[in-house]
């Protein structure tokens, strides 16, 4: 017969090992987090508060410089070219976001489908993402500096018969349309991958029942997969504004400035033009408003998944 004693305290003992065990855990993932932790404050936390501080001085990324406040942040609000940036930015952000997406969507319901060499479409539809975007952006730019204007000239069709990137009204649809070649394989993963959480059954009952295949997207799909979607639209939107290398080799912000994006902007006076403590207000201020943008749309989206 097992002593009172030795029943007492077995438990006891079974509790003392657990949380041994699990104090070993923690400290293990401590262990294992920490070097990541202080990789992301030195390359990342530090420079974004001392460019913050920065922001606050007349420093022009050399020499001396002195306190000057919120006299940057005043200022960008009545420079006509960093105001321009931003409506080209989000003109730009917005377009191609829709752009993106309801092309990827499409692709994805079709790769989806049952249709002969599917896995070799996607993997098809997913090379454009691998390349560099500063080599296609430099190989559509000359596509569209030469080999378009020759065919615009064979069909005698004036605005086509030069260059779009030369032409400042335009120039952001040539952008526009090379970044979405480019992006649509990203977006189109996610939505195969949320396509797969779509039970075959519902489609099944759905063609029973007569219902169209448009009928079956609006119905069955899309509200199926409305949390891709609100993730695809986050990312891509996000993405886009910060849309610096497709510019710089496709137009250079040009013709003139009509294709400067707020990243260029930042770049070009920051790093180039002497002006780092107030493009540093300016990146403070955008990345504000990349921030804000993002928290509104997912809110607004995943309220509207409910509806759907």
């Amino acid at each position: 017969m097992a002593s009172p004693t030795l029943s007492k305290t077995a438990p006891l003992r079974a509790t003392a090992s657990r949380r041994s065990h699990r104090t070993k855990v923690n400290r293990t993932f401590y262990w294992m987090v920490l070097p990541a932790l202080v990789l992301f404050v030195v390359l990342h936390t530090v420079p974004t508060v001392t460019g913050m501080f920065f922001s606050l001085t007349n420093y022009a990324g050399y020499g001396e410089w002195s306190f000057v406040g919120l006299e940057n942040y005043i200022n960008l609000f009545q420079d006509d070219r960093v105001l321009s940036s931003y409506g080209f930015t989000f003109l730009f952000a917005v377009t191609t976001t829709i752009v993106v997406n309801v092309l990827s969507l499409f692709v994805a319901v079709l790769l989806n489908s049952k249709i002969k060499f599917q896995t070799a479409f996607r993997g098809i539809f997913f090379i454009p993402n691998v390349l560099s975007v500063l080599i296609v952006g430099y190989v559509f730019n000359y596509l569209l500096s030469n080999n378009l204007p020759l065919i615009g000239q064979a069909l005698g069709i004036d605005w086509l018969s030069t260059s779009i990137l030369a032409n400042p009204d335009l120039a952001w649809l040539g952008i526009v349309g090379v970044t979405s070649w480019q992006s649509i394989a990203f977006s189109v993963i996610i939505y195969l991958a949320g396509l797969q959480t779509v039970p075959g059954e519902l489609y099944e009952a759905a063609s029973i029942d007569g219902a169209s295949p448009w009928r079956q997207f609006r119905s069955i799909t899309f509200p199926m997969i409305s949390g891709f979607f609100t993730i695809n639209m986050v990312l891509a939107l996000k993405g886009f504004l910060q849309a610096f290398d497709q510019i710089v080799a496709l137009t250079g912000g040009g013709p003139g400035t009509s294709t400067e994006s707020v990243a260029m902007v930042i770049y070009r006076g920051g790093f180039q033009g002497g002006e780092y403590g107030y493009q540093m207000a300016n990146s403070v201020v955008y990345l504000v408003v990349i921030v804000v943008l993002s928290l509104l749309q997912m809110r607004t989206l995943q309220r509207k998944e409910a509806d759907f």
